[in-house]
């Protein structure tokens, strides 16, 4: 993502011009923009004009429109196809994901009225202005400066085989993508005769293996920490060897190079313990385990969490960027504030992307827990809150009835 123009006041108000140039970038803009914001993009709208004689005419426009947000769509769709592309070997693919903003215009133009709804189907390399009306909050903000960092792209690429079929895909910080699939018949290996023709199919498999893997998965990228082969038994084996010997037949040796140094066939290594999805499932793995163990230091849910941020008993916040996305003004804002107050006392908060298996799994628990610093008993803490409610209420009527 690039960064065009920021012009953000002190008191949060103003706006934000940014270019999305990937998938991931479709996916922080659909965390960034909120209903009631306003948004201005490139748009292309059908216009009809009339003669002097009665005809109609109609032709499309390309214009700059300005909507009040009213809903926001996003759709990632894995790329079915097996045809080889024209895609530059090792470099990322194009995008598959769509973000479409939906809002009645703000700003009237010869060719649209004010008030006329319309949809914005946002491009790649394509500038797009934010403001919001209720104000940049620190969530939006650091979302922006995680966005923009360079070199930021996918972290690890996987091909995962079966004996004829393969998908590759990317996992980013916050997304997990196919970007292409391939399928080739195979027929059932038999003894004598079938052996054969079991083996031609299987060389076929292997070619466009490696066909698509230099076409979908950037493995000459910096950010690219390792490459996974994944498959039941001995597939992914037989893939990493064929595609070894192909590249050392081609003497490709960038290809050859980056699958010695970031290919991994069994299990996740250290290459992958660097990377944010692969922290947020240690992370949850932490909490299930503490909450197994010793659930008075594990809570979840937005009461008790709450509970437990106003006594300073959080080490590490888990949150989804789910509950960020909500429709409410109110219920954002209770999120950040809580994400804040939190981080003021010195503990550590992890946002997990809700695109990823880890973030499916928090959102199961509300979205929001946390590993707390010392033990609290709950039914204590709730025991404790209503004691202080019904004391306040008691001195509010005591103050009543003096007055």
């Amino acid at each position: 993502m690039k960064l065009v123009g920021k012009y953000i006041e002190k008191t949060g108000l103003g706006h934000v011009t940014l270019r999305p140039e990937d998938d991931e970038d479709m996916w922080h803009l659909y965390n960034l923009i909120q209903q009631d914001d306003l948004v201005r993009a490139p748009a292309i709208r059908r216009v009809q004009n009339v003669s002097s004689t009665g005809s109609t005419e109609s032709h499309r426009v390309r214009l700059n429109l300005t909507l009040r947000v009213s809903k926001v769509e996003y759709s990632s769709s894995a790329a079915q196809s097996s045809t080889a592309d024209q895609a530059p070997s090792g470099s990322a693919p194009s995008t598959t994901t769509t973000l479409n903003i939906s809002g009645r215009v703000t700003s009237e133009n010869q060719h649209v009225k004010l008030g006329a709804f319309h949809t914005l189907d946002i491009e790649p390399n394509r500038d797009v202005r934010i403001e919001k009306i209720e104000g940049w909050d620190s969530i939006a903000l650091s979302r922006i400066e995680e966005s923009c960092v360079p070199g930021r792209g996918a972290e690890v690429g996987a091909v995962v085989c079966g004996e004829g079929t393969a998908a590759f895909c990317l996992l980013s910080q916050h997304l997990t993508v196919v970007t292409h699939r391939i399928s080739v018949p195979v027929p059932r290996k038999a003894s004598a005769p079938g052996t054969s023709q079991h083996e031609k199919a299987m060389s076929r498999f292997y070619m466009a293996v490696y066909d698509a893997f230099i076409r979908h998965i950037p493995y000459n990228n910096p950010s690219l920490r390792a490459i996974v082969f994944a498959s039941p038994g001995w597939v992914r084996d037989a893939v990493y060897s064929s595609m070894m010997n192909e590249a050392s037949r081609r003497s490709d040796k960038l290809l050859a190079k980056s699958l010695r140094e970031k290919g991994v066939k069994v299990h996740i290594v250290a290459q992958l313990k660097e990377t944010k999805f692969a922290r947020e499932g240690i992370i949850l793995d932490k909490f299930f385990k503490m909450l197994g163990s010793d659930e008075m230091r594990a809570w979840y849910g937005p009461e008790h969490v709450c509970l437990a941020a106003d006594r300073g008993a959080i080490g590490t916040l888990l949150i989804s960027d789910e509950l960020f996305r909500a429709s409410d003004p109110k219920t954002r804002k209770r999120y950040v504030l809580l994400v804040e107050s939190v981080q003021q006392k010195g503990a550590e908060v992890v946002i997990f992307s809700s695109m990823h298996e880890s973030g499916q799994q928090l959102n199961q628990l509300t979205g929001v827990a946390a590993i707390l610093t010392f033990p609290l008993d709950i039914e204590v803490v709730e025991a404790e809150e209503k004691e202080a409610a019904e004391e306040a209420e008691r001195r509010r009527l005591e103050e009543e009835g003096a007055g």
